[in-house]
């Protein structure tokens, strides 16, 4: 299981980038978590573009991070075309969540974010 605390660090670093949203981009773009019993992804969702296609956002995933029990420590995921998540060599696992945070927002490779 992911430790509480730590889950809560990576909701309230979800909920300070949704915070940051300017006014207009509100209804545009939001910020999500789905977690599991071993990983947090980070999604980015959009809203409908047509009405055709129902009322449910696109949710899209940007990174994972994956809990290591046994090590207790964190390490990060990137996400390819193909929607498949391969492991973030740029930093090192950490038990430290708001570390790997940090390297997701700061995004030195533009893996992320774009």
């Amino acid at each position: 299981m992911i430790p509480e605390t730590d889950l809560a660090r990576v909701q309230r670093w979800l909920d300070a980038r949704n915070s940051r949203r300017p006014p207009h981009a509100v209804y545009l773009i939001r910020y999500e978590l789905d977690v599991d019993d071993r990983a947090v992804t980070i999604l980015e969702c959009r809203p409908p573009w047509s009405e055709g296609f129902g009322p449910e956002w696109t949710r899209f995933p940007i990174a994972r991070l994956r809990y290591t029990k046994t090590c207790r420590e964190w390490q990060i995921y990137w996400r390819d075309r193909n929607l498949k998540f391969h492991a973030y060599d740029l930093v090192q696992s950490s038990a430290n969540v708001e570390a790997l945070l940090a390297e997701i927002d700061a995004d030195p490779t533009c893996i992320f974010w774009g």
